[in-house]
């Protein structure tokens, strides 16, 4: 793999900190600026708010800008927005400024899937791109924990200039590793807006919509589950935490060449499994050690889901991609947003602390059922498309091409 791909990586275990970290650091920002912990929640829907802002806006913006470029000047708006929220002094510019961390993060992963599926020669890209989401789950692993225990012992401002930090570190290694790509291969925005409205991407921003919001239905209210249920002491929820982060992590590692191989049927697979390991926490959940072993399956095969759906609506908008796939980040975080809100109605309407499992279960298995209608609909399923064309008639060189094996 291209060392190019390592500054990718960078970056998003700089975005995966920042994404996840204030949910640990929420009682003391509230401590600090003389607000509840409800009312500091809105910092996490705040940062959530400017992926799906973000997105497409920044996307379309920048349709012209070279690809290398635009990831740099991504980053730097990234940066700015951390630096913004160490410094801020009260809760309405901490708020602002968290919407600001928040606006390149579909938009950087949309350009940066393009990329990394570019720098690696035909029937790699999956795993490139895979690669860069390494980045994000590794930060579940190291940087959302270091970064949460920095927070409570020096204060929550240096958190974020730790991640400002990153952020330029990230910026130099853009601006050092990646290559420039060719003028031709950019699109303009009607090119990028027709690929988006194609129906099979419209479908796979669907199935990840329901799909993945069978794992947030689940993690937003993780540790109550292990504490109210498993019985788990409240600083062993760190643990829970990680071992749920050592599984995406192993998700993402075996996404890449499975995806690869075979795009759809590993995306059925990673449906239906996470469907049914989803329902089996609702019965593991009593037992620790049967919960952990599920807590980190959850994460593997929820991880897994991720790259063939962010390849699936990349290869189906194959003439320009790039807003596709950031707005497939931007279906992400509706997902993140949505599985937590159907989570609380469980919980809320007196179902039991499992019930958000079962939950998922349900949008998982939805998921699945807008995948297979996708693919039931689709009329080329064998013929696969590439990732980016120099023109609708020439076809693109070997090394820029990007196909998917196994049918897409």
């Amino acid at each position: 793999m291209p060392l190019a791909l390592l500054a990718l990586a960078i970056s998003a275990f700089g975005i995966g900190t920042t994404e996840f970290v204030m949910m640990g650091l929420l009682p003391n920002v509230a401590d600090d600026l003389g607000t509840s912990v409800p009312t500091a929640g809105y910092l996490v829907s705040a940062y959530a708010l400017g992926v799906v802002i973000g997105a497409p806006l920044l996307t379309a913006l920048g349709s012209r800008i070279p690809r290398k470029r635009m990831l740099v000047l991504l980053m730097a708006v990234f940066t700015v927005g951390n630096l913004a929220s160490a410094l801020a002094p009260n809760f309405g510019l901490l708020i602002a400024g968290r919407l600001l961390a928040g606006l390149p993060h579909g938009a950087f992963f949309g350009v940066g899937a393009v990329v990394a599926a570019r720098l690696v020669r035909e029937g790699r890209q999956a795993r490139a791109v895979a690669t860069m989401f390494l980045g994000l789950t590794i930060a579940n692993i190291v940087g959302v924990p270091a970064a949460t225990l920095l927070g409570q012992r020096l204060g929550w401002r240096a958190t974020f200039l730790i991640v400002a930090a990153i952020g330029l570190v990230a910026m130099a290694a853009l601006a050092r590793l990646i290559p420039p790509l060719p003028a031709e291969e950019r699109t303009g925005l009607a090119r990028e807006l027709r690929a988006l409205g194609n129906r099979q991407v419209l479908l796979g921003l669907l199935t990840t919509v329901f799909g993945f919001a069978g794992i947030f239905a689940v993690y937003s209210y993780l540790a109550s589950m292990m504490t109210e249920v498993t019985g788990l002491a409240e600083g062993s929820v760190p643990l829970v935490l990680a071992l749920f982060g050592i599984g995406m992590t192993l998700g993402a590692l075996a996404a890449g060449p499975l995806t690869d191989r075979a795009l759809r049927p590993t995306l059925y697979g990673s449906l239906a499994g996470l469907a049914l390991v989803l329902a089996a926490l609702h019965f593991t959940a009593p037992v620790a050690w049967a919960a952990m072993v599920t807590v980190v399956l959850v994460g593997a095969i929820g991880f897994l889901t991720t790259t063939p759906l962010q390849m699936l609506v990349m290869n189906k908008a194959h003439q320009a991609p790039t807003l596709a796939a950031a707005s497939n980040q931007s279906a992400f975080n509706l997902a993140n947003a949505g599985g937590a809100w159907v989570g609380g109605l469980a919980l809320s309407a007196g179902w039991g602390w499992t019930s958000p499992a079962l939950v998922g279960a349900v949008l998982a298995a939805l998921g699945l059922a807008v995948a297979v209608t996708a693919g039931l609909l689709d009329r080329t399923p064998h013929d696969p498309s590439r990732i980016v064309a120099r023109s609708d008639d020439a076809p693109a060189p070997a090394e820029a091409g990007a196909r998917t094996g196994g049918g897409s």
